[in-house]
């Protein structure tokens, strides 16, 4: 098969990884946080170190609060769920994911929360004076992806951070589609909480995740229990990370994300990003002008997520997708890729669209493979 389903998760890891999980596995390590004895300190070291490494690679001023979850969704639900509060509104986008939309949605329903929406026009692009049109004293936090999964845009963080602030707001970040393809320094972008998943571009394994928070930023427990200190206390720990990291961690998960990121940092995001995206570019430039093909997303930017996401006449995207594993051995995401409001703003709802993503793992055989696909695809009538 050739895998270019990379935004829902990377098929192909850096090898360092799995030798990572294996020797967390094999050799043994304990629970963190929970004795003095070796093999509970060598966990330790292993989460500390972690922490370290992920906040390096995401200008982080403090690593202790990097906070570690189980992937992106529950760390956005604790961001969102953990600083919205009744009586106050939010700020988010038409091109986020289904991860930011319903702990917003559940907010709406079940608290005295307005949700306001900045606009994406048919290629998915945002006006960065609807943020400003729709920020006021009652918005508290915003909320906004770093780039769409559904049409590889790049939002500037900077500058919705620069409105937000100016209102006194709260800025969340989902990166689950930039992280590790991308730079991105909180301090310099103004980040207050950043939201990562380990899977996608960190190469780490599935049910890894977390989230870095400026200092002075306080954050409500989304779940609470035992932390291995205070254990006579009957609230949470006040101190990050053990305020939000309530249970037993995914030691041998984070020992493979912190190899994935070791292999980033040695890298780095931009070259491992002009690495995928000339690939996303080369199948951009492969099938724009193919008949009964439908582009989706601004691909002038310079710097996106190597995503490019389609539709070849009005044909189902499911049948295509399903036709370009059977046929053609290649791996691609059909359907509303959870996130609905995208799919209006493109006109998409009914269709879907087929989305082809990109890893650095991937070749340029693998994009001339999808072109010929496409085109004998779209010739079929």
């Amino acid at each position: 098969m050739i895998y270019l389903d990379n935004a829902a998760t990377t098929l192909k890891k850096p090898p360092q990884v799995a030798q990572a999980v294996y020797d967390a596995i094999e050799k043994g390590v304990g629970n963190a946080s929970r004795g003095s004895h070796q093999d509970s300190l060598e966990a330790d070291a292993i989460v500390f170190n972690a922490r370290e490494k992920i906040a390096k690679l995401f200008g982080a001023a403090d690593p202790s609060h990097v906070v570690f979850t189980m992937n992106i969704t529950e760390s956005l639900n604790m961001a969102i769920k953990g600083l919205v509060e009744d009586g106050s509104a939010i700020v988010t986008t038409q091109c986020e994911h289904n991860s930011v939309l319903r702990p917003l949605y559940s907010l709406e329903r079940n608290h005295d929360v307005e949700l306001r929406f900045v606009p994406a026009d048919k290629q998915g692009r945002i006006d960065y004076d609807d943020f400003e049109k729709l920020m006021d004293d009652k918005v508290k936090v915003v909320v906004c992806t770093n780039a769409s999964n559904l049409t590889g845009n790049r939002i500037d963080i900077a500058k919705v951070a620069e409105i937000a602030h100016k209102h006194g707001a709260i800025l969340i970040v989902d990166a689950a589609q930039s992280a590790g393809g991308m730079p991105i320094n909180m301090e310099e972008m103004g980040i207050d909480v950043l939201c990562f998943t380990g899977h996608k571009g960190l190469f780490g394994p599935q049910g890894t995740g977390g989230l870095c928070i400026r200092p002075g930023i306080e954050i409500k427990p989304l779940v609470e229990g035992g932390t291995g200190i205070q254990s006579y206390n009957k609230e949470q720990p006040k101190e990050l990370p053990n305020h939000l990291e309530a249970g037993t961690l995914n030691i041998h998960g984070i020992a493979g994300l912190s190899a994935g990121v070791d292999y980033i940092l040695e890298q780095t995001p931009e070259a491992l990003g002009e690495q995928e995206g000339k690939l996303a570019r080369a199948f951009y430039e492969g099938i724009k002008d193919i008949d009964g093909v439908t582009i989706y997303g601004d691909h002038t930017q310079e710097m996106r997520a190597p995503i490019v996401t389609i539709n070849i006449r009005d044909y189902d995207s499911g049948e295509v997708s399903d036709a370009l594993s059977q046929q053609y051995g290649i791996s691609t995401r059909p359907g509303a890729h959870c996130a609905p409001l995208m799919h209006e703003a493109l006109g998409t709802v009914q269709q879907g669209a087929v989305r082809f993503s990109f890893s650095p793992f991937n070749t340029e055989e693998d994009v001339q493979a999808a072109i010929d696909a496409v085109r004998e695809i779209a010739k079929e009538e």
